[in-house]
C-alpha cells in the first residue's frame, strides 16, 4: 500500500476542495432562479411526503419561505442565496480521511473480522501476535483476484475509478479489505447518508475518506455539487470507488445497465488536467464481488418482487441494520472457505480502451492511442463537452457491464440454485415468473437427479469459462456434482431465516422459492439460469437448455 497516495493528504485540502467545488457550480449556474425554484419544489416535495421530525419542520419551513421570496429577489441576491446553499451541501457531502483511524483500523480489521466470523480461530491466532494483525488471517475466507501487481504500479502513475458490482451494504467493507490486501491505496467514494446513522460505521467511514450522498434528494443542484466534487477530486488525483449500479442489486442479478452520472466526472476531469497543463491519466477497474450468501437477500429480493417496491431506491430496515444478523452473516461466511471472491478486471480508459500497468492506452487492434485526442476539437484544442463526453460514458458504461460479466466469479450457491430453480420451473402448472414462485406443494428433487443436472450446468459453465465468458474456480472445475450440492447447502443452512433448500429423505426440497430465485438469478446475464430480470428494453439472455422431464417427471410434476 502507498502512504504517498494523495489521499493521505486530503484534510489539508479539504477547505481547498470544498471551495472550488462551491465557486465552479455557482459560476456554471447560469440561472440562480431557476435552480432555487427546482431545489424548493423538490425538497418541499420530499419533506411534505414524509413523516419529519422537528429538525425537518424548521427545514421545511425555510424552504416554503425560500420558495415565497425569490420572485422578490433582485439577481445579486439570488446569486448570494445560491453560493450560500451550495456551501451548505458542499460542506455536507465532504468527507474526510484521517491517516491515524486509516492504520488503526487496518491493524483491527484482521482480528475484530475474526471474532466475528470464527472466534475458535481467533483464540489460535492470538499465540502468534503477528498473525492475529495480519490480513493473511482471512486469505482462505476472503480471495482477492485479478490483475492486482499491475493495478499497483498503475495506481502510481495515473488516477484510478473503481466500478465494482454492488449487492450488499457489506461492499464498501469488503472491497476496502481487497484495496488493503492487494497493496492498493484507499479511495475515496460515495456512501449513503442513511449508513452514517450507525455510530460505529460513521466513525469510519466519516474518517476513511466516504462522502456523504443522501439519495432522497433530487434536486439539480445536489446532483451539480455531487458531480462536481467528484470531478475536482479526480483532477487532484485522489482514486475513486463507485457503484455505477445506483443502489444494490435488488434481483441479486449482475448489472445489465448503470448509472453513468459519477462516471461521466473521470471525462471531465481528465479534459480540466490536460487544460492545466498537468495531464494526469484516469483509468476504469471494473470489479465483481461475490458472495456464497448475501447478507440482505430476503429483503432485496422481496422489494424486487413487491409491485410497489421496485421503486423502492433506499431500504433502511434491512439485515444490515441489525446487528444480529450481521454477526450471524459473517460467522457463517467465516466457517466457508472461499465465501466472498472480490476479482479485479482488466482497467481500461474512460473512452473504453485497455490500459497497460504504464497507464498507455491501446485500441482494440492493440494500436498505441492517445486518450486526450478524445476530448479535442477539429483544430486540435482540448475541449469540455458535455453532449461528447456524455456519449463517450455510455459507451463506457457498455464496457463496464461487458467486463461484469466476464469477471463474475461462479459460487457453488449460484450452480445448485440455478439447478435447483430449473426443476422448480418443470414441476410449475404454468411459466409466469409468480406462479413459479408460489406452488401450492413442496418439490423436492432426487438427490442424484439433482447432482446430475449441477454437473451438466458446471460443465457448461465451464465451457463458457474457457471462452473468457464468465469465472469458475478450480474447486469448481473438479468437484463432484453431490460436493457441489452438499456445500451449497451448508452455506445455505443456518443463515437465512427458512432454509433455501432442506435435506430429507426423498431428496433436496425446495423450501424457499424467493430466495431460490434470487441465487440462480446471479446466473442469469450469462443465460445459464431463466432470466426474467433483464432490465426493460433489453432481450433476456438465451436460457440454458436442460435435458427434458422424464415421463415419470412429467406425471409426477416433481412435487410432494
Amino acid at each position: 500500500m502507498q502512504d504517498d497516495a494523495p489521499i493521505f493528504g486530503f484534510n489539508a485540502a479539504r477547505e481547498d476542495i470544498v471551495r472550488a467545488v462551491v465557486s465552479r457550480v455557482v459560476l456554471s449556474t447560469k440561472d440562480p432562479l431557476l435552480a432555487l425554484n427546482d431545489a424548493a419544489y423538490h425538497e418541499t416535495k420530499r419533506l411534505e411526503a414524509q413523516k419529519r421530525s422537528p429538525e425537518e419542520h424548521k427545514e421545511l419551513a425555510e424552504w416554503q419561505r425560500l420558495a415565497r421570496a425569490l420572485g422578490r429577489m433582485d439577481d445579486g441576491e439570488r446569486r448570494e442565496k445560491l453560493a450560500s446553499f451550495v456551501e451548505h451541501i458542499g460542506w455536507d457531502v465532504a468527507g474526510n480521511f484521517d491517516p491515524r483511524v486509516f492504520k488503526v483500523s487496518s491493524k483491527l480489521l484482521p482480528p475484530i473480522v475474526t471474532y466475528l466470523l470464527a472466534p475458535r480461530t481467533l483464540a489460535r491466532l492470538a499465540r502468534d501476535p503477528r498473525r492475529l494483525v495480519s490480513l493473511s488471517a482471512l486469505d482462505d475466507k476472503v480471495r482477492v483476484e485479478g490483475p492486482v501487481e499491475e493495478l499497483r504500479e498503475l495506481s502510481r502513475r495515473g488516477t484510478a475509478v473503481y466500478v465494482p458490482t454492488h449487492l450488499s451494504n457489506m461492499d464498501s467493507i469488503v472491497f476496502g479489505y481487497a484495496l488493503e490486501r492487494a497493496g492498493l491505496p484507499p479511495a475515496t467514494y460515495g456512501a449513503g447518508k442513511n449508513l452514517f446513522t450507525n455510530p460505529v460505521l460513521s466513525f469510519f467511514m466519516h474518517n476513511l475518506g466516504a462522502y456523504r450522498v443522501d439519495r432522497r434528494i433530487r434536486h439539480n443542484l445536489y446532483k451539480d455539487v455531487l458531480k462536481t466534487y467528484s470531478c475536482v477530486l479526480l483532477e487532484r488525483g485522489y482514486h475513486s470507488l463507485f457503484f455505477p449500479g445506483g443502489t444494490r442489486s435488488r434481483s441479486g442479478g449482475v448489472e445489465r445497465r448503470l448509472k453513468l452520472g459519477l462516471m461521466g466526472t473521470a471525462i471531465e476531469a481528465y479534459a480540466r488536467t490536460l487544460l492545466a497543463n498537468k495531464e494526469r491519466r484516469v483509468y476504469f477497474v471494473p470489479a465483481t464481488i461475490n458472495y456464497l450468501i448475501t447478507l440482505e437477500a430476503e429483503t432485496l429480493i422481496a422489494d424486487f418482487l413487491a409491485e410497489a417496491g421496485k421503486g423502492r431506491f433506499i431500504i433502511e430496515d434491512d439485515e444490515s441494520s441489525r446487528l444480529g444478523r450481521v454477526t450471524a452473516f459473517m460467522r457463517k461466511m467465516f466457517d466457508m472457505q472461499g465465501a466472498v471472491v472480490i476479482r479485479f478486471g482488466k482497467p481500461i480508459d474512460p473512452f473504453g480502451n485497455v490500459v497497460d500497468e504504464r497507464c498507455r492506452s491501446f485500441d482494440r487492434r492493440g494500436r498505441e492511442v492517445d486518450p486526450a485526442s478524445y476530448v479535442k476539437d477539429e483544430a486540435g484544442r482540448v475541449t469540455l463537452d458535455p453532449v461528447r463526453d456524455a456519449q463517450y460514458t455510455r459507451e463506457l458504461g457498455e464496457e463496464i457491464c461487458k467486463a461484469y460479466l466476464r469477471d463474475t466469479v461462479v459460487l457453488e450457491t449460484h450452480v445448485v440454485a440455478a439447478a435447483s430453480f430449473e426443476r422448480l420451473r418443470r414441476a410449475s402448472p404454468a411459466g409466469d415468473l409468480f406462479t413459479v414462485l408460489r406452488q401450492r406443494d413442496v418439490v423436492v428433487v432426487p438427490r442424484d437427479d439433482l447432482a446430475r443436472d449441477v454437473v451438466k450446468l458446471r460443465d457448461r459453465l465451464v465451457e463458457l469459462a474457457d471462452r473468457g465468458g464468465i469465472v469458475v474456480g478450480g474447486y469448481l472445475r473438479t468437484a463432484s456434482g453431490g460436493d457441489i450440492v452438499e456445500r451449497a447447502l451448508r452455506a445455505f443452512a443456518g443463515y437465512h431465516a427458512s432454509p433455501v433448500l432442506a435435506p430429507r429423505s426423498d431428496g433436496i426440497a425446495i423450501v424457499d422459492t424467493n430466495l431460490l430465485f434470487y441465487y440462480q438469478n446471479r446466473l442469469a446475464a450469462h443465460g445459464m439460469a431463466w432470466d426474467v430480470i433483464a432490465p426493460p428494453g433489453m432481450p433476456p439472455a438465451r436460457p440454458p437448455v436442460f435435458d427434458k422431464p422424464t415421463a415419470q417427471e412429467a406425471a409426477q410434476g416433481g412435487a410432494s
